[in-house]
């Protein structure tokens, strides 16, 4: 952890039915007055999707729409190096606790911009991503977001089934129209 970077820890917080004791916070809280567009993508995607993704988010950064997300799986992690390059808000939610967390020397610019903010609902003892603490990000990246775009989830699989979850509590899902989302919008996603 750099020694420039302050942590905040803010507690009591009840988002949207997920309820963390505390969130840990480095980077500008300032930014937590903006309304951030969720990005999630399965680990595997089809190249049509890739392809349509790096645009859309060249696009947010172009326009400058506050995007969060774990930024985990590849095409997620593709999107936060094409998001660096701009200067819109950024909100990076690890799977685990971030007190003791190496800041990659590719954030180091846009923490010390002021439009970068990491955060996590962990506990102090959350070193390692798991299956069940990813499930939990994700469910906390999708409280915090005015929308949620998924560029693809595979059928039947963990994003598939928090779209469920997101849709039934009244969420704007967003996806590409696309053969390959048909799940998606068989559930009711709207296409952006």
């Amino acid at each position: 952890m750099a020694k420039n970077h302050s942590f905040l820890r803010i507690t009591k917080v009840h988002l949207s039915g997920i309820s963390p004791n505390a969130v840990t916070c480095i980077g500008n809280t300032k930014l937590l007055n903006f309304n951030p567009t969720a990005l999630f993508c399965s680990v595997k995607c089809p190249g049509e999707l890739i392809l349509k993704t790096y645009d859309l988010v060249s696009e947010y950064r172009k326009i400058g729409v506050a995007v969060i997300s774990g930024f985990h799986s590849p095409m997620e992690k593709e999107c936060l190096n094409i998001l660096l390059r701009g200067t819109q808000p950024i909100f990076l939610c690890p799977a685990r606790d971030i007190s003791s967390m190496r800041i990659r020397p590719e954030w180091k610019q846009a923490l010390e911009g002021g439009n970068m903010l990491i955060l996590s609902p962990f506990p102090e003892n959350t070193i390692r991503i798991t299956t069940k603490t990813a499930l939990e990000r994700n469910r906390f990246v999708g409280s915090l977001a005015e929308q949620i775009f998924i560029s693809y989830a595979v059928p039947g699989g963990r994003m598939e089934r928090l779209c469920k979850e997101w849709l039934a509590v009244g969420k704007t899902v967003l996806t590409f129209d696309s053969q390959y989302n048909g799940n998606l919008l068989k559930l009711g996603v709207e296409v952006i």
